[in-house]
């Protein structure tokens, strides 16, 4: 088997390296100014009215868009990858469910949080209790 040796940055002293450092400080803080603009701007991207009624299979039944935001003012919708014909749900997709904390904080911003997939309400259920899930 064949080892790749990584390439390892030169050895300066303190005085060259915070020298760079600043340099990249400063990249790093025009990137966030970028950042911060670009989100602003979507922040301020104009709605769009939902002409078409779309419903959601739940296991309390049929709920509309609107039902989703459960009261909330603000509704995110994470698209749970999981085909109908698959056995098991996207891994990303289930690492990322696993990895969810305690959602309470959203509740408290006024936002709602939920899941939706292709796969029958019946497949994600059990695949839901398999991981231990409590979302919805």
């Amino acid at each position: 088997m064949t080892q790749t040796q990584i390439p390892m940055p030169n050895v300066v002293s303190q005085a060259e390296w915070l020298d760079e450092r600043k340099k990249l400080l400063a990249e790093e803080k025009e990137s966030t100014k970028l950042k911060d603009k670009i989100n602003a701007n979507r922040r301020r991207l104009p709605m769009v009215k939902l002409e078409k009624e779309y419903t959601f299979d739940t296991a309390d039944g049929k709920k509309s868009l609107k039902d989703l935001f459960a009261s909330k003012h603000q509704l995110i919708v994470y698209h749970f990858m999981f085909d109908p014909e698959w056995e098991e749900g996207c891994p990303g997709c289930t690492g990322f469910i696993d990895a969810l904390g305690d959602l309470t904080d959203l509740a408290n911003r006024d936002t709602c949080f939920v899941v939706v997939s292709r796969a029958p309400l019946e497949k994600l259920q059990i695949y839901k209790q398999e991981h231990g899930w409590d979302i919805n």
